[in-house]
């Protein structure tokens, strides 16, 4: 999983296999990512990590989709 917000993180994301972009992120970020966060001000980061790492979801046996 790699989380990104800039154009800068577009390969980053792409090549990770599970993209996430901020809700702050720029509209490409957004395009690339497989699923857009919530901002930096409302803890995004730590959101993603909960939710995809922590608390994954095994039922479906995919990440969700963008």
């Amino acid at each position: 999983m790699a989380i990104g917000d800039q154009e800068n993180d577009i390969a980053m994301i792409e090549y990770a296999g599970m993209g996430v972009a901020m809700d702050n992120a720029i509209p490409s970020v957004k395009e690339v990512a497989n699923f857009v966060t919530k901002s930096n001000l409302e803890d995004g980061v730590a959101w993603a990590i909960e939710k995809f790492v922590l608390n994954p979801d095994h039922s479906s046996g995919h990440f969700p989709a963008r």
